[in-house]
Parts: structure tokens; C-alpha cells; sequence
């Protein structure tokens, strides 16, 4: 699919379940790419250094060596889904910033016209770790905005949750907007997360604007996480050390 970058200048919120409660909604600024093509603005490139951009060694297996779409499909190919014409492979992500990236989730969408039929999103942790929860209903139907899909946790993303309960996740992509919610359970305790924003043209405008706006990109990122973390640890939240 040779379809034009896409900007989603959105919102993260983070609310926290059970006892000790904490929230945030923080702006962020999310790439849509077919990550199989090349095009895009002059201040936007694809595996090269630029004010943004997006790199296959960031996404698709290993972090650092990451193998891109090739990845995304083979692990499709291996839950039985087949490509066929109509058929698109898209890269919701925030791009790297002057060279430097941290996503904390990335999601790989099967399109077919405007309608998912398949997810896989990509967790990172801070310890750079990464785990990949493939969603898809049964024969790989069509995903609407009201199913809700469902996976085990078994990677440790934030020190202060436990490795245990499960994740459900809702997916709504439209062709002018993108909400994706994630609900970690784990008994009474948990995480509701959400990305929403509008799909805007990715242009050179855009990219100076976000980066005014929002500046240092996924270096920010990196800071509130910690921040959010300082402000557990003062609310004495549990830390748990990282599994061998």
C-alpha cells in the first residue's frame, strides 16, 4: 500500500486501578505508515536519521534489531491469516526524535479498506524488554469498536504491577480518527490505558509543530514515565524488581 504518512496528534491517559489510585493524560504524537513504503515529507525518513523518523530496527522481534513488517508478517502467517489483495499492513508508532526512540507501545493493523481485522500490539518496557499480544477474533472477522479482545499478561511493563491477570483490549479505527483502550486486570487491581487522537496528513508543518508543541519527542516520553514512577513510589506503591 503506498498510502501517505499519517499524523495523530492525540492524547495517552493512564488511570490506575484498585488501592492506591493515580492518573495522567498526557499529549503525544503518533506515525500511521504502511512501513513497507518509503514516501513521506522532507523531515520525515524512513531507517535514516531525521528530525522524525521511524526504523525498522525499532519494531518487529528484537529490540535494536528488529526485522519491520517482515516480522509482522510472518507472525501473522503463523496464527493462519493469509494476505490477500484488499489487504493492508499499517504501523501506528511515535517516531523517533533527532535519532532517539522509545515507544512504550506500537501497534501493527491489518486493514482491509477501513476495517481491522487484526492488531499486534508491541509492548516495551523500560528495562528493554519487549512482548507482542497478537488480537484477532475467530477466522480473523472483522473488528469492531464494541468487540472486546482478550490476552493473558505475561510481560513485566511497569514495576509497579504484578505479572498476572489479563488485558483487554478495543480497537476503534476510523478513517478521520483512532481510539485504542487497554484494560489490565488483576483482580481488583489494574490499568486502564487509551490512545485517542485524529489522522492528520503527516507534513512538514506538522512535524515543526508537534516538535514545538511537544518537544524532544520520545525523550519526554522517557521523563514523565519516570515522573509517574517518583509519584507511585511517594503514594507507597509496591515495586517489583524485574524477573530474571
Amino acid at each position: 500500500m503506498n498510502m501517505s504518512p499519517e499524523h495523530i496528534p492525540g492524547f495517552t491517559t493512564h488511570t490506575r486501578l484498585g488501592q492506591i489510585k493515580n492518573a495522567f493524560r498526557y499529549g503525544v504524537d503518533f506515525v500511521l505508515i504502511a512501513p513497507e513504503s518509503r514516501c513521506g515529507p522532507v523531515l520525515f525518513s524512513r531507517n535514516k536519521f531525521n528530525l522524525a523518523s521511524v526504523h525498522d530496527s525499532a519494531h518487529g522481534g528484537t529490540p535494536n534489531n528488529g526485522r519491520g513488517a517482515v516480522w509482522a508478517r510472518d507472525v501473522l502467517a503463523k496464527a493462519g491469516f493469509e494476505f490477500k489483495k484488499g489487504h493492508d499492513l499499517l504501523l501506528l508508532t511515535q517516531p523517533r526524535f533527532l535519532g532517539y526512540i522509545f515507544n512504550p507501545v506500537s501497534f501493527w493493523l491489518v486493514m482491509e479498506g477501513n476495517d481491522l481485522l487484526a492488531a499486534i500490539a508491541e509492548v516495551n518496557n523500560t528495562f528493554g524488554d519487549r512482548h507482542s499480544y497478537l488480537c484477532h477474533l475467530p477466522d480473523f472477522a472483522h473488528i469492531l469498536k464494541t468487540d472486546k479482545l482478550h490476552a493473558e499478561k505475561v510481560f513485566h511493563v511497569s514495576p509497579f504491577q504484578e505479572i498476572a491477570g489479563d488485558y483487554t483490549f478495543t480497537f476503534d479505527i476510523q478513517p478521520d480518527r483512532i481510539a485504542i483502550r487497554i484494560i489490565h486486570r488483576n483482580g481488583p487491581e489494574g490499568v486502564t490505558a487509551t490512545l485517542t487522537g485524529p489522522r492528520t496528513p503527516l507534513t512538514n508543518l506538522s512535524i515543526l509543530r508537534s516538535n514545538l508543541r511537544r518537544p524532544f519527542g520520545a525523550i519526554r516520553t522517557i521523563v514523565l514515565i519516570y515522573l509517574q514512577a517518583i509519584r507511585l513510589k511517594l503514594k507507597a506503591a509496591p515495586y517489583r524488581t524485574r524477573p530474571a
